[in-house]
Order: structure tokens, then C-alpha cells, then sequence
């Protein structure tokens, strides 16, 4: 099938969008130049008549003044005879806009179902359009691209920003304790310390403890010393306890310098071969799968899980409006440049362009607008039972635009 010609960008004048008052203005205005034009007819037709048509030329004046006023006359009856009955007479076949009103009301909408709305008719445009590569051509421009990356971040934020902080707030917690539920803490744990285990980690992790034992120590003497002054015997003199207890203080500390610096020492040999066998008894050992679930039901009922996701999910809003308002952002960046590679591959794949199109017209033959069954919805408010005055002189004044244009709206459409 050739491509299709491209279309002018405006093919129809598209009417002014006037008002209900404009309109009415307009059509009183129109209204007004009628009736003086026939009053003018007919007092120029009296006046000669009553002087007597002497001559050719005041023949002349005097037919066309009785032509105009005669055809004045005709004009006015048959326009008015369509919307209304001429002065109020019941004359056979008048006023039929108000009495078939229901019945155009569905013609016309069967005339724009069938030759605009049809299905074949909305994909031929679609197709002729050439949306898709229009789409690539266009989200492949780096400018386009950032605009576009722009507008989505403020529609992320705005989005955000209506949503209530306690309902989020609420379904992140949800959603974290229903995640953290499904999961056995007892068993993952055994995994993790048996990962870190096999990449020699632990030997870390006892020294760090015994790092922080020392610590501890060093920081706290003066405590420790009064701590167990209070357990010493009352007969034990003051400076025999002082020189116990800093001996025994200096003699710890020199231990666990030396369990920290000499890999052989019996208490690291002892800590491995306990943290060894530590992950098959997480793994497997009913009092500690109890323990790991009662912990895990402590920490999803506490306060501080409500509070942290509330916190995090304030901190996700504040960074998505700081992102969104910079230009420069990671953000708003990677977003445009993910449209631009997405428009460069939609550009260069026939085969994502045709699926895409396949997509757009399939969904124009499928979507409600594209039936071609007449609704009698057509006409919400047209009941047989009367219009009101004020939605009958709108019909009036709109019934004139919707004819004019029906026309030249077909021939852009291709159809006759």
C-alpha cells in the first residue's frame, strides 16, 4: 500500500469557540439587520408604489423592492418554520427541529459514528498519521527528551504530594512486615553467618569483639573499680583491693591483646569451633527458630518500624522534589536519557514500529467511541416531552455552525 500523502496541518477552519452569549449576541445582532433590511424593502416598495412607478427605473425599484420584500418575507417564514411555529400559528410542517429534535439527535449521531468514529476509518488515519515514527523521531531529540523528563518529574512529585502520608506510611509497613514475615530469621541468619564463614570473616568478627572488650575496658576502669568494691569482703582493706583489682584489670587487658594478636590462641580456636557449628543450629534448632520469630514480631510491632518508614518515606518525597526541581539532576538525566535511547530504537526497529502500530489501531477498533451502534444516549436531555427556552435557543443558535462544517469535515475525512 503507497504511503499516505501528508495532511495539511490544519485541513478545516476551526470554528471560534464562542460562548452561549456570544452566540446569542450574535444571532440577536444577525436578527436585528434582517428586520431592517425587510422594513427598509418595504417602506422603499410603499413609497414608490404610492408615488406611481412613472419610467423604467422606478419599475425597476419597485420590482426589486417587492422581490426583496417578497423573499424577505419567504426567508424569514422558512427559517423560522424550522425552529419554531411563525407567530405562533400551528401551520402544518413547521417548527420541526423542536418536534424530530430526538430523531436528528440520533441521525447525527449515527452520520459521525459511521463516517468518523468508524473503526476502519479511525486506523486508515492512524495509519496515514504515521504516529509511531513521528513519536521516535520526536523522543529522540536530546531537547525534546529533557522537556519531556521535566514534565514526568513533576508529575511524580505531584502525584506524591497527594497522596496522604499516612496511608503510605501505612502500606509501606504492610508491605515491609508481610516481606519480613514470609521470611524465617533463625534459618537466614545460619546462611549468612555460613556465607561469611566461608570467606574467613569470622576470624574479623572475633577480633573485633575482643577490640571492643578492650576498649570497654579502657573507658570504664574507675566504674568497674567501684562496681566491685561493692561485692569485695568488709574486711578487706582499701589499698589491698586497689592493688588486686588493678592487677587483675592490667592482666585482662593483656590477654586480650594477646587473643587479638596470636592466631593460635586457644580462645580464637574455641570461637571458631562454637561459631562453626553455629549456622547448622540456627538452620535447625527449634529454640532458636523461636527465638529468631519472637524477635522478628517484637521489631514489626514496634513504634520505631512505623516511625522509620514514615521517616523514609518523607525523605523519598524530599529527594524526589529536590530531583525534580534541578535540571541537572540524576534524575531527571537518566530519565532523558532512557527516552532518548527508547525513541532512537523505536526509529531504528520496523518490526517494534509495526507492533506499536498494530497496538494504536487495534486499540481504535476496540475502543468504545469506534462502535458503530447508534446510542439513544445521543441526545441526553432532548426528551420528547419539550425543550426548555433557554437549551432551545442554544440548539438554535448551534444548529447553524454544526451544518456548516459537517461538510467540509467529511471531504477532510475522505468520505462523501
Amino acid at each position: 500500500m503507497e504511503p499516505a500523502a501528508p495532511m495539511p496541518a490544519s485541513p478545516v477552519a476551526a470554528p471560534g469557540h464562542e460562548s452561549a452569549a456570544q452566540r446569542a449576541r450574535g444571532l440577536a445582532a444577525a436578527r436585528r439587520r434582517a428586520t431592517a433590511l425587510l422594513v427598509g424593502a418595504t417602506v422603499l416598495f410603499v413609497a414608490v408604489t404610492v408615488a406611481g412607478a412613472h419610467g423604467i427605473l422606478l419599475g425597476y425599484v419597485q420590482a426589486g423592492a417587492e422581490a426583496s420584500m417578497v423573499g424577505g418575507v419567504a426567508d424569514w417564514f422558512a427559517v423560522t418554520a424550522l425552529f419554531r411555529h411563525p407567530l405562533g400559528l400551528p401551520i402544518p410542517h413547521t417548527a420541526l427541529i423542536v418536534e424530530r429534535k430526538d430523531q436528528f439527535a440520533a441521525t447525527l449521531g449515527q452520520f459521525v459514528q459511521e463516517n468518523f468514529l468508524n473503526a476502519d476509518v479511525l486506523a486508515e488515519r492512524i495509519r496515514s498519521a504515521r504516529l509511531v515514527p513521528r513519536l521516535a523521531a520526536w523522543v529522540a531529540d536530546e531537547a525534546n527528551a529533557a522537556r519531556f523528563a521535566g514534565r514526568a518529574a513533576d508529575l511524580v512529585v505531584t502525584v506524591a504530594e497527594t497522596l496522604r502520608d499516612e496511608d503510605v506510611q501505612r502500606v509501606l509497613t504492610a508491605e515491609l512486615a508481610r516481606a519480613v514475615d514470609a521470611v524465617e530469621v533463625a534459618p537466614l541468619a545460619g546462611r549468612v553467618l555460613r556465607a561469611i564463614i566461608a570467606e574467613g570473616h569470622h576470624a574479623e568478627f572475633f577480633n573485633a569483639i575482643v577490640s571492643a572488650a578492650d576498649r570497654y575496658l579502657a573507658g570504664h576502669q574507675p566504674e568497674l573499680r567501684e562496681l566491685f568494691a561493692a561485692e569485695a569482703p568488709r574486711w578487706l582493706p582499701e589499698a589491698v583491693y586497689r592493688r588486686v583489682f588493678d592487677r587483675l584489670y592490667a592482666r585482662l587487658r593483656e590477654r586480650l591483646v594477646a587473643m587479638a594478636a596470636n592466631p593460635d590462641d586457644e580462645a580464637r580456636h574455641q570461637f571458631e569451633e562454637w561459631i562453626a557449628g553455629l549456622p547448622g543450629r540456627l538452620e535447625t534448632s527449634p529454640e532458636l527458630r523461636e527465638r529468631g520469630e519472637r524477635l522478628k514480631r517484637d521489631v514489626l510491632g514496634s513504634a520505631g518500624l512505623r516511625d522509620w518508614s514514615s521517616s523514609l518515606w518523607q525523605q523519598a518525597k524530599e529527594a524526589l522534589r529536590v530531583q525534580a526541581a534541578d535540571p541537572e539532576s540524576e534524575l531527571r538525566r537518566r530519565l532523558a536519557a532512557a527516552l532518548v535511547a527508547a525513541g532512537r530504537r523505536l526509529g531504528s526497529d520496523a518490526r517494534l514500529q509495526e507492533g506499536l502500530e498494530r497496538a494504536l489501531e487495534s486499540g481504535s477498533k476496540h475502543s468504545p467511541i469506534s462502535s458503530t451502534t447508534s446510542s439513544p444516549g445521543l441526545s441526553p436531555g432532548l426528551s420528547s416531552g419539550g425543550t426548555p427556552p433557554r437549551r432551545q435557543a442554544s440548539w438554535n443558535c448551534s444548529s447553524g455552525a454544526i451544518c456548516s462544517t459537517s461538510a467540509s469535515t467529511a471531504r477532510w475525512w475522505g468520505r462523501p
